[in-house]
């Protein structure tokens, strides 16, 4: 997952007080250093946040945090506040009970990243949870650092860590999620090993029968279980692969429509250009045109 950027704010909070995050494309990743509050998505039930708590929010949906007496309290954006803000610090006065929360957002350059699909709406991670505590601690004590102690090359330091908690915080979450997707499917070792070499080898000559053989399973039972926990048959999960390299060579503009076709695993420009156009409704030419015309 290729992160864009990543930036945090120390928020340093007394009750009552109610912040919204619901600038688009933005993911968030939450701790609480100090005290509690609780976190509400859209209409869903609050969802309590004490001390410890790690909270990732993976889709980029708004969302609400607070404190527990903020429910009927109208929400500061997180762009008012940090207008307001001294750097890396965020003070919200108020009389009641206090809270430190260290917030980051970030983005990804490819939000059709297939990682991307299936994530749940939220990720916690217990401050309970003595196993967690220890890797968690050793992330948050350094990303906090970096934030508040910026120097040269901060923005990339920071990028790296928020990839390397991201991808640790998932992992962890791993048996908890429901929803079919990318996700889901490395729950099983036999759809994970698929998945892995569609991702690392998309051009090679892939059929069901060879990912099966792969994934060290029947063709049946293969296909019903990628279907089944990714959301999608495993040849449509290829295509989409295959045009996302594809995409990523148009615009990129230095190879020719034949060496694209090669690399993402077409035998031929006319067979890349059918495929293409199926995918995006337009033509590899019309697609580069428009990409260069937009950078």
């Amino acid at each position: 997952m290729d992160f864009a950027a990543a930036g945090y704010r120390r928020l340093e909070l007394a009750a009552p007080w109610s912040i919204s995050f619901d600038q688009e494309g933005l993911r968030g990743i939450h701790f609480v250093a100090k005290g509690c509050c609780e976190i509400v998505f859209r209409d869903d039930e609050p969802q309590p946040l004490d001390t410890g708590d790690l909270l990732i929010a993976p889709r980029a949906e708004q969302h609400v945090l607070r404190s527990r007496d903020a429910r009927k309290l109208t929400p500061t954006p997180t762009t008012q506040l940090s207008a307001a803000s001294d750097g890396g610090r965020l003070v919200h006065s108020g009389s009641g009970e206090q809270t430190v929360i260290i917030c980051g957002a970030f983005v990804f350059n490819d939000r059709d990243h297939p990682a991307l699909q299936g994530l749940p709406r939220m990720v916690r991670v217990s401050g309970a949870d003595k196993a967690a505590a220890r890797w968690l601690r050793g992330y948050i004590e350094t990303i906090t650092a970096e934030a508040l102690e910026t120097g040269p090359g901060s923005d990339v330091v920071l990028a790296r860590l928020s990839a390397a908690l991201v991808v640790r915080t998932l992992r962890h979450g791993l048996e908890d999620v429901q929803q079919s997707g990318w996700l889901k499917g490395m729950r099983d070792p036999g759809v994970a090993r698929a998945l892995a070499a569609i991702h690392d080898r998309y051009c090679e000559d892939w059929t069901v029968a060879s990912l099966a053989h792969e994934a060290r399973q029947s063709r049946a039972a293969f296909a019903y279980r990628f279907h089944s926990l990714v959301g999608e048959p495993p040849m449509h999960y290829l295509f989409r692969r295959r045009m996302r390299e594809a995409e990523k060579l148009l615009k990129n503009g230095q190879a020719g429509l034949a060496q694209i076709a090669a690399a993402v695993g077409y035998g031929s420009e006319a067979a890349l250009s059918a495929a293409f156009k199926r995918h995006s409704g337009t033509s590899p030419g019309a697609y580069r045109h428009m990409a260069g015309t937009t950078r």
